[in-house]
């Protein structure tokens, strides 16, 4: 079993208000935030990119951990919007850092991506492979985002969270104690990025048609998510109950909220603060909810995501 040993996260420079957009889509900011609980959300700037974002997460997980780059047998970034198709982000952020010694690699599993790589840096430590490993989620949507679309354009953005992971020791009780993952790919088409890929290449004729930027089919998206969440919340409360704190994946405020109604359990929001980055939410919200305090030493936490493909899954780890 490994452990989390130090947590941090990483935003754009640019914040961009209800108030910028509202101003686009003739509605006022108000409106934006009762429809998705987003006050503000960031978008990158020149020089900024997913590798950046990913390296300035890194960095503070490390401090938190009180740890050096060069410790890192492993490093896995979460990304569905890497720097390059090739190489992977991964292997930019390996550079960065100066770990020469760490593998690196990405995954991609939409929003559910952060305990995507969880479970797969997990067995790392478990099996001794690696004495301590990054694991990353690094968005950076705003740049796949049709600003005249509003269901999308004003709900995600851009960040990165990190965690510092190392093998847990005899007789420690702090650890991640059941990582789940789960996808249906019959419902891929919910939310979706339609072209620049092998199926769909860049042409003249897919940038006329818009097909580079995200298209999401909002209602039976989001009835999806409160359905699966829910039921992630049932089911790992019957597994591992008590749980002092569930920490979701900040899609909408509306899903959230209609998930802690059917089941008035503990969480943190952050959805205020930065929208939606995707599956770097997750991991920010948790680097946040330490930073408050909101997580303290012997809590069990439940960390929930659900995303396109789609994927969901839970992490049960005590702190």
């Amino acid at each position: 079993m490994s452990r989390i040993v130090g947590v941090g996260a990483a935003l754009p420079r640019r914040a961009v208000t209800n108030a910028e957009l509202a101003a686009r889509w003739n509605i006022s900011g108000a409106e934006i935030e009762k429809k998705t609980g987003v006050r503000q959300r960031y978008w990158i700037g020149e020089g900024e990119t997913c590798a950046t974002l990913a390296t300035a997460a890194a960095h503070a997980a490390l401090a938190s951990a009180g740890m050096p780059a060069t410790d890192m047998g492993l490093i896995v970034v979460s990304t569905t919007s890497a720097d390059h198709p090739f190489p992977s982000t991964a292997c930019l952020v390996q550079h960065a850092l100066g770990a020469r010694s760490a593998t690196a690699f990405d995954v991609g599993a939409s929003c559910a991506g952060f305990i995507y790589a969880l479970s797969v840096a997990d067995p790392f430590l478990k099996n001794g492979t690696v004495a301590a490993a990054l694991v990353i989620a690094s968005e950076v949507k705003s740049v796949f985002l049709d600003r005249d679309d509003p269901s999308t354009a004003m709900l995600f953005g851009d960040g990165a969270g990190a965690v510092v992971l190392t093998a847990r020791k005899r007789g420690d009780r702090q650890g991640i104690r059941s990582i789940r993952v789960y996808s249906d790919g019959s419902r891929h088409r919910l939310i979706t990025l339609p072209a620049g890929g092998s199926r769909r290449p860049a042409t003249a004729e897919t940038l006329r048609a818009g097909e580079h930027t995200m298209k999401m089919e909002g209602p039976p998206l989001l009835r999806a998510a409160v359905r699966t969440l829910s039921r992630i919340v049932a089911e790992t409360l019957a597994a591992h109950a008590p749980i002092d704190l569930f920490l979701f994946h900040q899609a909408n405020r509306r899903a959230l909220d209609a998930v802690t109604k059917r089941y008035p359990v503990k969480s943190h929001m952050t959805i205020q603060k930065w929208g939606n980055p995707s599956s770097a939410s997750l991991a920010m919200t948790l680097a946040d909810a330490v930073q408050c305090g909101e997580v303290k030493p012997g809590n069990r936490i439940a960390l929930c995501a659900f995303g396109g493909g789609i994927t969901w899954g839970v992490a049960v780890i005590d702190w």
